[in-house]
């Protein structure tokens, strides 16, 4: 059970933009539409009708009342824990602060989806870069795009790794999580902000930290969620998660994330999809 438990949790927020469809895997998504999401909607809400999921990630941070009383605790301030993984996600999963543009309704697999920045650039922070970035099958990343960026730590004695199953060790199989979120803009511009810099790792006092979580991006919004990702716009996800959220955009120098990608611990080499924004009030918690 322990090592099944370890195989969901890292395949929960791999993210590798794969939807694993629960109750409808005969209808395959070449393309998303409107009624594709509705679709996926009403899926996750029959699939979580009084089965006693938890309340789900990710949420418009700024009108949806949640009715999902199911509690637990909220995880300590982060940096009281370890620092487990980092990653991000093309387009913001939240709706909120300077993210509420919508992307469009994609793929129906996490891409070309989500929110963007919803404020204006200098046509010299557009301008165009010489080689992709991040590039897959589902595209590449563009100076304009927005990312979102997840620190995750755990209340475990683990060390930073690739996927989610290294928040999480053999003696504690159901630890505390947090995930301490920042939404950035990436921009063709030397000076801006640098990932390499963002995502900087720590361990002076005995756990390991970011220590470069920008402090004047706004009040962050927390509240009790879930683990995120296209694999869950079907089904809930079992994963108890505590957000603080960011309302404000980080201008991201894209060539020094292009640096990041081509070298880090956590073998992170693009973009993850996002999962559908969730608007069932059975599904979400009390804002607190």
């Amino acid at each position: 059970m322990r090592t099944n438990l370890l195989k969901a949790f890292a395949l929960s927020m791999v993210l590798s933009g794969i939807s694993s469809v629960a109750g409808a895997a005969s209808e395959p998504h070449s393309s998303s539409t409107k009624q594709t999401i509705s679709q996926q909607r009403a899926i996750l809400s029959a699939a979580t009708l009084g089965k006693g999921f938890g309340p789900q990630s990710p949420r418009d941070l700024g009108g949806l009342q949640g009715l999902n009383e199911r509690s637990f605790g909220i995880s300590p301030p982060f940096q009281e824990m370890n620092l487990c993984n980092i990653h991000f996600h093309e387009s913001a999963e939240h709706k909120g602060g300077e993210f509420t543009r919508y992307a469009g309704d994609g793929d129906g697999r996490g891409y070309g989806t989500g929110f963007k920045y919803s404020g204006e650039l200098k046509d010299y922070e557009l301008s165009p870069v010489s080689s992709p970035i991040g590039k897959t099958v589902h595209g590449d990343l563009v100076p304009g795009d927005t990312i979102e960026i997840h620190f995750v730590f755990s209340s475990a004695q683990v060390s930073p790794g690739p996927t989610l199953g290294s928040c999480i060790n053999k003696s504690i199989n159901n630890p505390n999580l947090r995930v301490e979120t920042v939404v950035g803009v990436l921009v063709n511009d030397p000076s801006a902000f640098s990932f390499v810099k963002l995502t900087t790792i720590s361990n002076s006092s005995g756990r390991y930290q970011a220590d470069n979580i920008p402090d004047n991006l706004g009040a962050p919004i927390e509240y009790a969620g879930s683990t995120t990702g296209p694999s869950y716009n079907e089904k809930a996800s079992p994963f108890q998660v505590t957000w603080s959220v960011r309302p404000k955009v980080l201008k991201i120098n894209i060539l020094s994330l292009d640096a990041w990608l081509k070298d880090n611990i956590f073998d992170e080499n693009h973009a993850h999809g996002v999962r559908n924004l969730v608007i069932n009030p059975e599904l979400l918690s009390p804002i607190r």
